[in-house]
Protein backbone atom coordinates (compact mmCIF):
# COMPACT_ATOMS: atom_id res chain seq x y z
CA UNK A 1 0.00 0.00 0.00
CA UNK A 2 1.30 3.44 -0.93
CA UNK A 3 0.78 5.58 2.18
CA UNK A 4 1.21 8.79 0.13
CA UNK A 5 3.63 10.29 2.65
CA UNK A 6 6.55 11.13 0.36
CA UNK A 7 7.48 14.78 0.76
CA UNK A 8 5.73 15.26 4.10
CA UNK A 9 7.54 16.52 7.19
CA UNK A 10 7.35 15.32 10.79
CA UNK A 11 8.55 16.24 14.27
CA UNK A 12 8.99 13.22 16.54
CA UNK A 13 9.69 13.75 20.23
CA UNK A 14 11.14 11.09 22.50
CA UNK A 15 12.94 9.81 19.41
CA UNK A 16 16.13 8.57 21.04
CA UNK A 17 14.84 5.15 22.06
CA UNK A 18 11.99 2.66 21.78
CA UNK A 19 8.68 3.72 20.31
CA UNK A 20 9.67 7.22 19.22
CA UNK A 21 12.76 5.88 17.50
CA UNK A 22 10.76 3.22 15.64
CA UNK A 23 8.16 5.75 14.49
CA UNK A 24 10.85 8.13 13.22
CA UNK A 25 12.43 5.29 11.22
CA UNK A 26 9.04 4.18 9.92
CA UNK A 27 8.14 7.66 8.72
CA UNK A 28 11.53 8.17 7.11
CA UNK A 29 11.14 4.87 5.25
CA UNK A 30 7.93 6.26 3.73
CA UNK A 31 9.72 9.34 2.39
CA UNK A 32 9.01 11.73 5.27
CA UNK A 33 11.62 14.32 6.25
CA UNK A 34 11.82 14.01 10.02
CA UNK A 35 13.06 16.17 12.88
CA UNK A 36 14.02 13.97 15.81
CA UNK A 37 14.02 15.46 19.32
CA UNK A 38 15.21 14.10 22.65
CA UNK A 39 17.71 14.79 25.42
CA UNK A 40 20.47 12.34 24.44
CA UNK A 41 22.39 13.65 21.44
CA UNK A 42 24.49 10.52 20.98
CA UNK A 43 21.38 8.38 20.51
CA UNK A 44 19.88 10.89 18.08
CA UNK A 45 23.10 10.81 16.06
CA UNK A 46 22.92 7.01 15.95
CA UNK A 47 19.30 7.15 14.77
CA UNK A 48 20.14 9.70 12.08
CA UNK A 49 22.90 7.42 10.80
CA UNK A 50 20.52 4.44 10.71
CA UNK A 51 17.95 6.43 8.74
CA UNK A 52 20.46 7.66 6.16
CA UNK A 53 21.98 4.18 5.86
CA UNK A 54 18.49 2.96 4.92
CA UNK A 55 18.32 5.58 2.14
CA UNK A 56 16.14 8.02 4.09
CA UNK A 57 16.67 11.78 4.12
CA UNK A 58 19.09 12.93 6.83
CA UNK A 59 16.96 13.86 9.86
CA UNK A 60 17.08 17.20 11.62
CA UNK A 61 18.48 16.64 15.12
CA UNK A 62 17.13 18.72 18.00
CA UNK A 63 18.69 18.04 21.39
CA UNK A 64 16.23 19.32 23.97
CA UNK A 65 14.67 18.64 27.36
CA UNK A 66 10.95 19.43 27.11
CA UNK A 67 10.52 20.06 30.83
CA UNK A 68 11.91 23.62 31.23
CA UNK A 69 9.45 26.49 30.81
CA UNK A 70 9.14 27.57 27.19
CA UNK A 71 10.74 24.41 25.80
CA UNK A 72 7.75 23.40 23.64
CA UNK A 73 7.69 26.76 21.83
CA UNK A 74 11.46 26.62 21.28
CA UNK A 75 11.20 23.08 19.94
CA UNK A 76 8.33 23.95 17.59
CA UNK A 77 10.22 26.99 16.28
CA UNK A 78 13.43 25.03 15.70
CA UNK A 79 11.65 22.24 13.85
CA UNK A 80 9.58 24.69 11.82
CA UNK A 81 12.68 26.59 10.73
CA UNK A 82 14.60 23.43 9.81
CA UNK A 83 11.76 21.63 8.02
CA UNK A 84 9.95 24.62 6.51
CA UNK A 85 6.67 23.33 7.93
CA UNK A 86 5.47 20.57 10.27
CA UNK A 87 2.88 18.30 8.69
CA UNK A 88 3.03 15.59 11.35
CA UNK A 89 3.63 15.79 15.09
CA UNK A 90 4.34 12.63 17.08
CA UNK A 91 4.28 13.24 20.83
CA UNK A 92 6.29 10.31 22.13
CA UNK A 93 8.20 12.02 24.96
CA UNK A 94 6.92 11.02 28.37
CA UNK A 95 7.27 8.38 30.99
CA UNK A 96 5.65 6.43 33.75
CA UNK A 97 6.49 6.66 37.43
CA UNK A 98 6.29 4.07 40.18
CA UNK A 99 3.17 3.96 42.38
CA UNK A 100 2.95 6.73 44.95
CA UNK A 101 1.10 7.13 48.23
CA UNK A 102 -1.85 9.32 49.03
CA UNK A 103 0.51 11.53 51.01
CA UNK A 104 2.91 12.11 48.09
CA UNK A 105 4.22 15.64 47.70
CA UNK A 106 2.75 17.91 45.05
CA UNK A 107 6.08 17.86 43.19
CA UNK A 108 5.54 14.24 42.15
CA UNK A 109 2.09 15.01 40.76
CA UNK A 110 3.24 18.24 39.10
CA UNK A 111 6.16 16.54 37.34
CA UNK A 112 4.01 13.70 35.99
CA UNK A 113 1.27 16.03 34.79
CA UNK A 114 3.71 18.47 33.19
CA UNK A 115 5.70 15.81 31.34
CA UNK A 116 2.80 13.65 30.21
CA UNK A 117 0.08 16.21 29.52
CA UNK A 118 1.03 19.88 29.78
CA UNK A 119 4.08 19.72 27.51
CA UNK A 120 2.19 17.56 24.99
CA UNK A 121 -0.61 20.14 24.88
CA UNK A 122 1.77 23.08 24.65
CA UNK A 123 3.84 21.62 21.81
CA UNK A 124 0.74 20.62 19.88
CA UNK A 125 -0.82 24.05 20.24
CA UNK A 126 2.46 25.61 19.10
CA UNK A 127 2.40 23.74 15.76
CA UNK A 128 -1.34 23.94 15.11
CA UNK A 129 -1.54 27.45 13.55
CA UNK A 130 0.65 26.46 10.59
CA UNK A 131 -1.18 23.14 10.16
CA UNK A 132 -4.48 25.02 10.11
CA UNK A 133 -3.13 27.46 7.55
CA UNK A 134 -2.01 24.52 5.39
CA UNK A 135 -5.37 22.70 5.88
CA UNK A 136 -3.55 19.45 6.65
CA UNK A 137 -1.98 17.87 9.67
CA UNK A 138 -1.56 14.71 11.72
CA UNK A 139 -1.06 14.54 15.49
CA UNK A 140 -0.21 11.24 17.16
CA UNK A 141 0.01 11.03 20.95
CA UNK A 142 1.74 8.02 22.50
CA UNK A 143 -0.07 7.70 25.82
CA UNK A 144 -0.88 4.89 28.24
CA UNK A 145 -3.76 3.05 29.82
CA UNK A 146 -6.49 4.98 31.62
CA UNK A 147 -7.41 2.13 33.97
CA UNK A 148 -5.08 2.46 36.99
CA UNK A 149 -4.24 -0.63 39.00
CA UNK A 150 -2.73 1.53 41.73
CA UNK A 151 -2.16 5.21 42.44
CA UNK A 152 0.29 6.25 39.72
CA UNK A 153 0.73 9.94 38.95
CA UNK A 154 1.24 9.43 35.21
CA UNK A 155 -2.10 7.66 34.73
CA UNK A 156 -4.40 10.69 35.18
CA UNK A 157 -2.01 12.73 33.05
CA UNK A 158 -2.33 10.29 30.17
CA UNK A 159 -6.09 10.06 30.66
CA UNK A 160 -6.10 13.85 30.34
CA UNK A 161 -4.37 13.52 26.96
CA UNK A 162 -7.13 11.18 25.81
CA UNK A 163 -9.87 13.62 26.84
CA UNK A 164 -8.04 16.65 25.46
CA UNK A 165 -7.32 14.88 22.17
CA UNK A 166 -10.99 14.00 21.72
CA UNK A 167 -12.02 17.58 22.32
CA UNK A 168 -9.27 18.91 20.07
CA UNK A 169 -10.28 16.56 17.26
CA UNK A 170 -13.70 18.19 17.20
CA UNK A 171 -12.18 21.66 16.89
CA UNK A 172 -9.62 20.99 14.16
CA UNK A 173 -11.21 18.34 11.98
CA UNK A 174 -12.61 21.00 9.67
CA UNK A 175 -9.04 22.10 8.94
CA UNK A 176 -8.01 18.68 7.62
CA UNK A 177 -6.14 17.80 10.81
CA UNK A 178 -6.57 14.55 12.72
CA UNK A 179 -5.48 13.75 16.26
CA UNK A 180 -5.27 10.23 17.66
CA UNK A 181 -3.83 8.45 20.69
CA UNK A 182 -1.98 5.14 20.86
CA UNK A 183 -1.65 3.63 24.35
CA UNK A 184 1.15 1.05 24.27
CA UNK A 185 0.79 -2.23 26.06
CA UNK A 186 3.95 -4.11 26.94
CA UNK A 187 6.22 -2.84 24.18
CA UNK A 188 9.89 -3.69 24.57
CA UNK A 189 11.95 -0.66 25.48
CA UNK A 190 14.76 0.55 27.68
CA UNK A 191 12.18 1.34 30.36
CA UNK A 192 10.50 -2.07 30.15
CA UNK A 193 13.82 -3.89 30.48
CA UNK A 194 14.69 -1.74 33.49
CA UNK A 195 11.37 -2.23 35.26
CA UNK A 196 10.54 -5.89 34.56
CA UNK A 197 12.76 -8.94 34.83
CA UNK A 198 12.89 -11.48 32.04
CA UNK A 199 11.15 -13.96 34.34
CA UNK A 200 8.29 -11.54 35.02
CA UNK A 201 7.93 -10.77 31.31
CA UNK A 202 7.71 -14.45 30.45
CA UNK A 203 5.11 -15.12 33.13
CA UNK A 204 2.96 -12.14 32.17
CA UNK A 205 3.18 -13.04 28.50
CA UNK A 206 1.95 -16.54 29.26
CA UNK A 207 -0.87 -15.58 31.61
CA UNK A 208 -2.11 -12.15 30.52
CA UNK A 209 -1.20 -11.38 26.91
CA UNK A 210 -3.31 -13.30 24.37
CA UNK A 211 -0.63 -13.25 21.67
CA UNK A 212 1.83 -14.68 24.21
CA UNK A 213 4.63 -12.13 24.14
CA UNK A 214 5.66 -8.51 24.59
CA UNK A 215 5.47 -6.35 21.48
CA UNK A 216 8.22 -4.67 19.53
CA UNK A 217 8.35 -0.90 18.90
CA UNK A 218 8.05 -1.47 15.15
CA UNK A 219 4.66 -3.14 15.67
CA UNK A 220 3.26 0.00 17.27
CA UNK A 221 5.06 2.21 14.76
CA UNK A 222 3.19 0.50 11.92
CA UNK A 223 -0.10 1.88 13.26
CA UNK A 224 1.35 5.31 13.97
CA UNK A 225 2.73 5.66 10.44
CA UNK A 226 -0.60 4.61 8.93
CA UNK A 227 -2.47 7.16 11.06
CA UNK A 228 -0.06 9.83 9.80
CA UNK A 229 -0.98 9.11 6.19
CA UNK A 230 -3.60 10.76 3.97
CA UNK A 231 -5.27 7.35 3.75
CA UNK A 232 -6.25 7.61 7.44
CA UNK A 233 -8.04 10.93 6.98
CA UNK A 234 -11.34 9.65 8.44
CA UNK A 235 -9.80 8.39 11.69
CA UNK A 236 -9.64 11.05 14.39
CA UNK A 237 -10.38 11.41 18.09
CA UNK A 238 -9.58 7.73 18.57
CA UNK A 239 -7.69 5.88 21.30
CA UNK A 240 -6.24 2.74 19.75
CA UNK A 241 -4.23 0.41 22.02
CA UNK A 242 -1.41 -1.71 20.66
CA UNK A 243 -1.06 -4.31 23.39
CA UNK A 244 -1.41 -7.84 22.02
CA UNK A 245 -4.85 -8.08 23.64
CA UNK A 246 -3.62 -7.25 27.18
CA UNK A 247 -6.38 -4.69 27.79
CA UNK A 248 -9.35 -6.43 29.40
CA UNK A 249 -11.97 -3.74 28.88
CA UNK A 250 -14.37 -3.57 25.99
CA UNK A 251 -14.42 0.26 26.01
Amino acid sequence: MDLQLTGRTALVTGASMGIGRAIAKGLAAEGVKVAIAARRRNLLDELANEITAAAGARPVIIEIDVMPDGAPKRLAAAAQEALGRIDILVNSAGGSQPPIGVDAADDAWDHAMTLNFVRVRQLTHAVLPRMMAEHWGRIINITGKSEPERLIAATPAKAAVHAWSKGLSREIGKHGITVNCIPPGRIMSEQIRRKYTEEFRAEQSDKEIPVGRYGEPEELAALAVFLCSPIARYITGAVMPVDGGLKRYAF
